[in-house]
């Protein structure tokens, strides 16, 4: 007996009707950790809910979104009311959320807040701790991924700023197990050296799993202990680590932690004529 052969369209189709045939599929409760969350322009809001070994792709359309009374964020234990359903054009399989409420804290959230809440009472935050950045840096070094982009836009910035500044690259891994300890160890051998003016340590964008490393307490000792000032770039303009709270300066993104360490080689040629006529004028005031 021939089998039937069906088109994929079909057989998301056919998938599709037996997912919305189901009654519990169509209104169901899943508590879990949101992960990897991004508001699309149109409104939308697209993450992750995840415990401890799975996780299910969520879509909460603006219509409901704009209902909640709190903005979402990585690591977030909430509780979602919403449907199963299959996005055809992909073949996904996911949860179309119509409402969200918090459940507490997901266990990241918490390690962060618990850190964030230590690290400020002992003063690690304070802005009496900050050190000033040098005016005109001779060699800066790097700390991220060799591979990442964040290296690459940090070096094309400098080098188009002033190209007689000098780049020392310390290349660590950025996320995954003992990640932390090498960007903290980086850090310290940086500190070894006399001839480092300035450090910049980041990377670009991920989840709040992918930036986890400098949510580490290691991490943010190390840029506390630095004697050399530090600026961190770590992913997007809106995220924020533990890291960019110990910084003496934290940069939105690695392009501009590159412009906030070295000015405009023009700018500062102005700076020193403007400086020189001002000398000139003086002395010839008192001649």
């Amino acid at each position: 007996m021939k089998s039937t052969v069906l088109t994929v369209q079909q057989l998301n189709d056919y998938v599709r009707t037996l997912l919305s045939r189901d009654p519990l599929l169509q209104k169901l409760h899943v508590r879990g950790e949101i992960s990897n969350f991004k508001v699309h322009t149109s409104g939308h809001m697209y993450f992750s809910l995840k415990d401890r070994q799975d996780r299910i792709q969520c879509v909460m359309f603006k219509q409901n979104a704009q209902n909640l009374k709190f903005l979402p964020k990585d690591g977030m234990e909430v509780i979602v009311t919403g449907r199963v359903s299959i996005y055809t054009r992909d073949g996904l399989y996911q949860l179309y959320v119509d409402d969200m409420e918090q459940s507490g804290l997901g266990a990241l959230h918490l390690a962060f807040e618990e850190l964030k809440k230590k690290l400020r009472e002992e003063g690690l935050f304070d802005d009496t701790h900050k050190k000033p950045l040098p005016l005109l840096p001779q060699k800066i070094a790097v700390i991220t991924s060799h591979a990442g982009a964040a290296v690459r836009d940090i070096i094309r910035v400098i080098h188009n700023r002033n190209s007689h500044v000098d780049i020392l690259i310390v290349p660590v891994a950025v996320q995954g197990e003992g990640a932390a300890r090498q960007i903290a160890r980086a850090i310290d051998y940086v500190n070894t050296r006399a001839d480092i003016d300035l450090i910049i340590t980041g990377r670009g964008g991920g989840s709040i799993e992918e930036l986890w490393a400098f949510n580490e307490e290691i991490v943010a000792r190390a840029i506390y202990n630095s004697s050399i000032p530090a600026i961190t770039a770590i992913g997007h303009e809106t995220d924020f680590t533990i890291a960019d709270f110990v910084a003496d300066v934290r940069a939105a993104t690695p392009s501009n932690a590159a412009e906030l360490a070295v000015p405009e080689a023009s700018y500062m040629q102005s700076f020193i004529d403007s400086l020189k006529n001002y000398l000139l004028n003086a002395i010839m005031e008192n001649i």
